[in-house]
């Protein structure tokens, strides 16, 4: 039979301990080894029991969440999954995500009982996927010898689909990118409202594109990448010259919003076959229906392959269902674009 997964939980609110440990107690799968009131009382308590996940609060007196994830090896950081308030905590929450976390859930205002059902469900099946998370050691920066060369203008489009570990991915993909770059990208990540904007300061300030949260009617142009805003469908409306991208709520249904099989079929009814579509690391399967209407109208499909991804769950469905043009680690991703373009 197998073992129970032995969960930390670091936050030094006691009220977010209790309503956290009641959550996780609900899966048979979990059990919850102890707690600790702040950073210095985590890294004592994981030394001791070895948890095979922590859920990490970011601020907390005398060591930080930030404090705990620099002091702990990095197989052990994608064990890590951020319990954050996105409103205040966005940038500490991409500064986890760079240094190594495996998620982020964002917790309810004041984690009041009556919106447990709201948090339960996320945090639960992420926990369970950082248990099964693969360490990667990070990867250096592209060389500037192999750094990609500014091509001529394309006709095509790159659209990208992530969720678990995109963050990280996106800043090597964009960053291996020139100013130049031929093709407009359009992007859709999972990750909770209020850290789309400041993500895409940081891919922004890190690369030699654009890159900007996307805005109702904002024109796809070569050198510009647009990261779709969390809470709201992106989608690709007309041609170029003048294609722009489109956000609304519906479906409202969505288990994402926003979601990548809505920007890919968007995608693929205006753009056809000079769409290139990028599956990146991350849990589920969004982005196979995107893929498939892709593939249908002669486009190109990349996933990124198993041994570079976080999770390999977007990607493996994408590859399962015969839809992957080419399977490519994340490290040579970008020239692999390039060869499509």
């Amino acid at each position: 039979m197998n073992r129970k997964l032995r969960v930390l939980i670091v936050d030094d609110s006691a009220f977010s301990r209790k309503v956290l440990r009641e959550i996780l107690n609900l899966d048979s799968r979990i059990e919850v080894v102890d707690t600790a009131r702040d950073g210095v009382d985590a890294l004592e308590k994981i030394s001791a029991l070895a948890p095979d996940v922590i859920t990490l609060d970011l601020v907390m007196p005398n060591l930080d969440g930030i404090g705990v994830l620099a002091a702990l090896p990095a197989e052990m950081r994608t064990r890590v999954v951020v319990v954050s308030f996105a409103a205040t905590q966005s940038d500490l929450g991409l500064s986890a995500l760079a240094a190594g976390a495996f998620d982020l859930v964002q917790k309810p205002t004041g984690l009041a009982t009556a919106r447990l059902h709201e948090l339960s469900g996320e945090l639960l099946a992420k926990v369970v996927a950082a248990g099964s998370a693969r360490a990667h050691a990070p990867e250096a920066p592209p060389k500037a010898a192999k750094m990609l060369a500014a091509p001529a203008r394309s006709d095509r489009i790159v659209v990208v689909g992530t969720s678990t570990g995109g963050p990280p991915a996106l800043s090597r993909l964009l960053g291996a990118f020139p100013a130049e770059f031929p093709a407009p990208i359009a992007i859709v990540l999972h990750i909770p409202a209020g850290y789309t904007g400041p993500l895409a300061e940081r891919l922004d300030s890190e690369s030699a594109l654009e890159v900007c949260e996307a805005s109702d009617g904002m024109s796809l142009r070569p050198g510009r990448a647009i990261l779709a805003r969390a809470g709201l469908h992106m989608r690709v409306q007309g041609s170029p010259p003048t294609s722009v991208v489109r956000l609304d709520f519906a479906p409202h249904a969505s288990v994402h919003r926003p979601s990548v099989d809505a920007l890919f079929e968007s995608a693929a009814d205006t753009w056809g076959k000079r769409v290139v579509a990028v599956v990146l690391t991350g849990m589920g399967d969004d982005g196979l229906r995107g893929a498939r209407s892709v593939h249908a109208a002669g486009g190109i499909v990349l996933a990124e392959s198993e041994w570079s991804c976080v999770v390999y769950g977007m990607p493996r469905v994408v590859v399962q269902a015969g839809l992957a043009t080419a399977e490519v680690p994340l490290s040579e991703m970008g020239h692999e674009i390039q060869k499509w373009l």
